[in-house]
């Protein structure tokens, strides 16, 4: 089993919004069924408060904040932005975007830069500030399974990452697309599949 130092580990929450987490989130309609099923808040926030009671780091990796017009003359959206500009999705100041109040940021904390698209890493300076501290283990839990949660995943090996996904601590569109990230996506890049439990255990 890896070994996790708490001054090397950061327990990192992709898009843990409201938009995907709460009722009255736009897509929380899509994401309930597997956040109940999974207990993914409720995860959430054991994971948090464990990371915090041994001296982990924790980071948050938010999506971009749409203010309206943002894609305009974009060349190429993908299905995230096209949804992302025609349903407002994570609409700058609203509930949507906000981090779900179970888990969030506390004075300390990595708050990185917002991405764009999937990956947590790509364009922002979240690799700069978890480098900055030491960091080269991450745990990563959050939304969506098979985009964000498997994007930032790939992402953090690529950049030398020992990557940790904590499989009871995320959220999907569907159980196929849970099950894809947890059975096929991450053990074919990812160091370690672990539930809460096992994590937190280890940090015992």
């Amino acid at each position: 089993m890896p070994d996790y130092p708490p001054t090397e580990t950061a327990v990192l929450l992709v898009d843990p919004l409201n938009e995907f987490l709460s009722e009255g989130g736009k897509l929380y309609p899509l994401t309930a069924a597997t956040a109940s099923a999974t207990g993914t808040v409720a995860n959430l926030k054991r994971l948090v408060d464990g990371a915090r009671a041994a001296g982990l780091t924790v980071a948050y990796a938010l999506h971009h904040a749409n203010t309206g017009g943002d894609y305009d003359g974009w060349k190429f959206l993908n299905p995230s932005h096209q949804g992302t500009r025609d349903f407002g999705l994570f609409e700058a100041g609203s509930f949507g975007v906000e981090v779900h109040p179970d888990v969030a940021p506390q004075p300390g904390d990595i708050v990185a830069q917002e991405h764009w698209t999937a990956s947590g890493f790509a364009g922002t300076d979240l690799d700069y500030q978890l480098m900055q501290r030491g960091i080269d283990h991450v745990v990563i839990a959050g939304n969506r399974a098979n985009t964000c949660i498997d994007s930032t995943g790939r992402y953090a090996v690529e950049l030398g990452y020992h990557a940790t996904l904590i499989s009871d601590a995320i959220a999907a569109f569907s159980q196929e697309e849970m099950d894809a990230t947890i059975k096929t996506n991450w053990p074919s890049f990812g160091h370690a599949v672990l539930t809460t439990d096992e994590f937190l255990g280890m940090l015992n």
